[in-house]
């Protein structure tokens, strides 16, 4: 499973050096990703602080932490190519976009269209059988207004967990047998 973020934030990752580290948004996620059993721990404060993701890894759509979190159309378009050849080298099945932001990246690398809508909970399965799902971003805004709450969340990644699962079993049922030599 991948998570794509927004971007590093500049007081959170830009500074750590791990995504959704160190900054609140991360204390948020990192909580769900330990009760869902992605995370070792529920608490993220450096990149060296002995954390351990379990079938996951996090990245983000844009690679610098924009002014005021809202990125450039320029800035998007240029760090697009990063995560494209981030997720070909990741074996991953299940994409969780936290916001809309990082949903609109998603659909844009794999062109799909039309663009389903974002919504909290969303599921898309591209061609190539990625299956993007939608989660609202674990922002301050969103988690201190209670648009996002830790139930919601563990939903999410619960949900991955159930559809990575089961891709791996699909995967595993339709390898060729090996033939004695």
């Amino acid at each position: 499973m991948v998570i794509l973020g927004l971007a590093p934030a500049a007081h959170g990752a830009n500074r750590t050096g791990r995504f959704f580290t160190g900054d609140r948004s991360g204390d948020f996620l990192f909580g769900a990703l330990y009760r869902t059993g992605f995370s070792s721990s529920p608490i993220s404060r450096r990149a060296d602080d002995g954390l351990r993701l379990r079938g996951l890894w996090i990245s983000a759509a844009v690679r610098c932490p924009p002014p005021k979190n809202k990125p450039t159309p320029a800035e998007r378009d240029t760090c697009l190519p990063y995560t494209a050849r981030e997720l070909e080298l990741l074996p991953a099945q299940v994409l969780v976009c936290l916001g809309a932001f990082a949903w609109d990246a998603a659909l844009r690398l794999h062109t799909v269209r039309p663009k389903p809508k974002f919504s909290h909970g969303a599921e898309h399965t591209t061609p190539s059988g990625l299956i993007i799902l939608g989660c609202y971003h674990p922002s301050q805004q969103n988690t201190f207004t209670g648009v996002l709450t830790e139930p919601m969340l563990d939903t999410v990644f619960l949900r991955a967990r159930e559809l990575a699962e089961k891709k791996d079993r699909e995967a595993h049922l339709h390898r060729p047998l090996r033939q004695p030599s």
